[in-house]
């Protein structure tokens, strides 16, 4: 019984992973096929930093998702100290509502968010793709940062207040740290989402300001260059070095606060 377990986990991992693992492998194909390794070369990644167009359209999605998920940050704060002090009846109504542009359909989105922008006259660009990032981050934002809010000691707060602390220097000292790992998970979680958005993104940025994922699904059309393989492979390791300062931070919280 415990093989018959193992052996599953193994399966489901190899399913997970074997294709980040052969993505990483074919970054380093000194051939210029993605049927057969020929043997190990960095002349993709040569490419990849010597490749103009890519290197614009990452660097706008890194500016996209850094600007939304500090925005969304500072608003899904904001929204989830309201929602917090709301009564039980219309708490459960805005987080109905919150639930919306989750649940939705990202193409729904899209296009609806495109015609807004039309509608108003608004040229698609970076400011109308920052918007439409903002306005599905924020929903991620505040569920990342609402169980800290209820985890909170209130009368520590109120007793900060009586011992003659200012409002803003309580909220700094007491209120922070505690919801602090809550606005850090949610603000790299708006990141991610950002990052790797493309429908939205396809219906809201324009043709004058194109992100990664829109240039990687224009580039499919023709002919896939093995520089997404080191493309994506960079991208993999800066993530999961950002994923594993996550994890150490939260631990180093955790054991401080024990």
């Amino acid at each position: 019984m415990k093989f018959l377990k193992r052996f599953y986990l193994v399966i489901i991992l190899l399913f997970l992973y074997a294709p980040i693992f052969v993505m990483i492998l074919f970054s380093f194909n000194s051939g210029k096929t993605r049927a057969d390794f020929t043997g190990f070369s960095t002349q993709w990644y040569v490419e990849m930093f010597q490749n103009k167009e890519m290197l614009i359209a990452l660097r706008n999605t890194l500016l996209v998702a850094f600007c939304a998920s500090v925005i969304a940050t500072v608003l899904g704060t904001y929204i989830a100290f309201i929602i917090a002090k709301m009564s039980p009846i219309n708490k459960s109504i805005s987080m109905k509502l919150l639930n919306i542009p989750m649940l939705n359909a990202e193409i729904i989105t899209g296009v609806s968010l495109m015609f807004f922008f039309v509608f108003l006259s608004f040229s698609l660009g970076f400011t109308t793709l920052l918007i439409a990032h903002v306005i599905f981050d924020v929903p991620y934002v505040v569920l990342s940062i609402l169980p800290r809010i209820r985890q909170m000691n209130k009368s520590v707060y109120e007793a900060a207040l009586d011992l003659g602390a200012t409002p803003a220097l309580a909220f700094r000292k007491v209120i922070l740290p505690d919801i602090l790992p809550g606005i850090f998970s949610g603000a790299l979680l708006a990141f991610t989402m950002s990052f790797d958005d493309f429908i939205i993104s396809y219906y809201t940025s324009g043709p004058g300001f194109v992100t990664l994922s829109v240039y990687i699904n224009t580039m499919t059309k023709r002919a896939v260059p093995l520089t997404v393989n080191a493309l994506s492979t960079f991208i993999f390791v800066m993530v999961f070095i950002l994923l594993l300062i996550t994890n150490l931070r939260n631990k180093k919280t955790t054991k401080e606060v024990a």
